[in-house]
């Protein structure tokens, strides 16, 4: 054995060098590499350290060096005259002014000239360009540069000369005057890449789906593409996400006004009318209309409700002494109901009134404060409807005639249905409410046959109607109506019950327990004295402004839509 591992040990030598031959090969190649590495860094870091001197170098030689850049706190001193743009007049022309804005696009000309569209509120525009002057320096062409790489949606301040341009601006608002910008600065700069661009959130919404579709890669639209039809239109749930540029869209804002107008106009009317506003709570100690879609939340040691309705403070105010009252605010209820009419809160437009003959006068009264609201956002609105119009199409509404109003009992309606409505409504029934399909098939008849898309249906059933609503006992039927706009309900109301008993009799005859916690409280106000004939409606703010405009979803009109999956932002 031992000649054998005698002989097998010279053999196991030359085996090792061509290991270590190979070692010193890659130790070297790698140490070649490193040294290329490292030159390539040393050459790097020498044209880096020579670009930086050379731009220092121009910063330096930059005349309008002090007339550009972001800004943190204290803006650098301007002398022009601080003013909106929207208030530019021919007395302005060749005056220098201060203008805070966004910048929406930015475009270069050349190296010595760039053109950028500044945008105030909603779709105030106007055309503004950034010159080099080579004879003073200022603008320089470092500052055209910059100028064109600001962010679009960045907030600036600048200050600029008022000129006339040689023809129309026809791509911005202000179409007769730019402005020849001397100094600009970014207070607010945007993110390089935005979640939705300004474009496509004033595009029409199509899809209000509470879930986000998941789009394949061949129904992805190109990115690259400039023109404005190739503009994806973002779902509802990206607009939210992006709440930001949803709310600057020009739609949105003109939407948003027309809204703020509707609510003055329902203010204005009924205060004229000798109507007090009054604010009823939002929170409430019990489930007070005895529904189960109502809002829980503690209250320290107890359970709180959010209010479905101002409904019985609306009586109270009246019960209490006050003739007339109205009240605007928010209204709750938990209906797990995911359409584009619905939303689990909104704003409530309500009034209660003392009747002094008949309840046909609160009818009226709510009648002639919608066709007021109706007409006067026409006359106050025109360039906001337009805006809204260029983005959602709808048809003018039509509206009746003085004198000529639309008013029909509620088996007349039914009738229209039977008569003249699609075959599967030819069986409707005068003692059952109305579905959403009737509404809209009854509407249009209505439209057809009257010329109107306003009109009011009277005399509902009992059995459509809340316990608080008086019946009629001439005509088996309530004293409740709804009103109606383009096929659509936007207004419930009617003569309430002002007696204790009858009012008792009615919230068992309904399956409620008059005693319960809510209740019991309600029908004692009208034992604590005599309370007056009254009646009253509730108009929903969100969908008269939806269907006036004929928008396809409430949604559009809300600030900040809230639905059974959604509650942000």
């Amino acid at each position: 054995m031992a000649p054998d591992e005698a002989k097998s040990e010279p053999a196991a030598e030359p085996a090792a060098e061509p290991t270590a031959e190979i070692s010193k090969k890659g130790a070297k190649k790698a140490e070649a590499k490193a040294k290329k590495e490292a030159e390539k860094a040393r050459r790097k870091a020498e044209r880096e350290a020579a670009e930086a001197a050379k731009n220092e170098d121009a910063a330096a030689q930059d005349a309008a060096k002090d007339d550009y850049g972001e800004v943190d706190d204290k803006l650098p001193p301007m002398t022009g005259e601080k003013i909106n743009i929207r208030s530019l007049g021919k007395e302005h022309v060749g005056k220098v002014i201060v203008v805070r804005a966004w910048i929406q696009n930015a475009r270069a000309q050349s190296a010595n000239m760039t053109f950028i569209e500044l945008r105030e509120e909603g779709d105030w525009t106007i055309q503004a360009l950034v010159v080099a002057n080579k004879e003073q320096g200022t603008p320089s062409r470092p500052m055209v540069k910059w100028v064109v790489g600001i962010k679009p949606e960045s907030f600036v301040v600048v200050e600029a000369k008022v000129q006339e341009p040689l023809e129309p601006v026809k791509s911005c608002r202000i179409a007769d005057y730019e402005l020849s910008i001397q100094k600009c600065y970014v207070i607010a700069a945007a993110p390089n890449v935005l979640g939705m661009t300004l474009a496509a959130s004033n595009r029409a919404i199509t899809n209000f789906s509470d879930e986000e579709p998941v789009k394949k890669d061949s129904e992805i639209p190109d990115a690259s593409s400039t023109t404005t039809s190739a503009i994806p239109a973002a779902t509802m749930l990206t607009h939210l996400d992006n709440i930001v540029i949803h709310k600057r869209a020009p739609v949105q804002q003109a939407i948003a006004d027309i809204r703020a107008e509707m609510k003055e106009l329902f203010r204005s009317y009924l205060r004229s009318h000798g109507f007090k506003e009054f604010e009823p709570p939002c929170l409430i100690g019990a489930a007070s209309e005895g529904g189960a879609n109502v809002f829980s939340l503690p209250y320290f040691d107890k359970q709180a409700f959010l209010a479905q309705s101002p409904q019985f403070y609306k009586q109270i105010e009246i019960a209490g002494g006050r003739k007339r009252v109205y009240s605007i605010g928010p209204v709750f209820r938990a209906e797990n109901s995911n359409t584009p009419r619905h939303m689990t809160e909104f704003t409530g437009l309500d009034m209660e009134m003392e009747i002094q003959e008949d309840y046909s006068e609160v009818l009226l009264m709510l009648e002639g404060v919608l066709l007021h609201m109706f007409r006067g956002i026409k006359e106050r609105c025109p360039r906001e409807i337009e805006v809204v119009r260029s983005v959602y199409p709808f048809e003018e509404l039509q509206l009746p005639e003085a004198g000529k109003e639309v008013r029909l009992s509620f088996a007349e309606g039914q009738k229209l249905l039977r008569e003249e409505g699609p075959p599967e409504f030819r069986d409707v029934s005068d003692d059952e409410d109305m579905s959403t399909p009737q509404e809209k098939a009854l509407g249009e008849i209505i439209r057809n046959k009257f010329h109107t898309d306003f009109y009011v249906l009277d005399q509902f059933p009992e059995g459509a109607r809340p316990f608080y609503t008086k019946a009629d006992k001439t005509t088996k039927t309530s004293r409740g109506f709804d009103f109606f706009l383009r096929g659509q309900e936007i207004l419930s109301g009617g003569q309430r019950i002002n007696n204790a008993d009858e009012l008792e009799q009615r919230i068992r005859h309904k399956g409620i327990d008059p005693r319960s916690p809510g209740i019991k409280e309600y029908v004692d106000v009208f034992r604590q004295a005599g309370v007056p004939p009254h009646g009253g409606g509730g108009i929903g703010l969100d969908r008269v402004v939806a269907w006036y405009l004929g928008l396809p979803s409430v949604h559009l009109v809300s600030y900040y839509p809230r639905t059974p999956k959604r509650l942000q932002p």
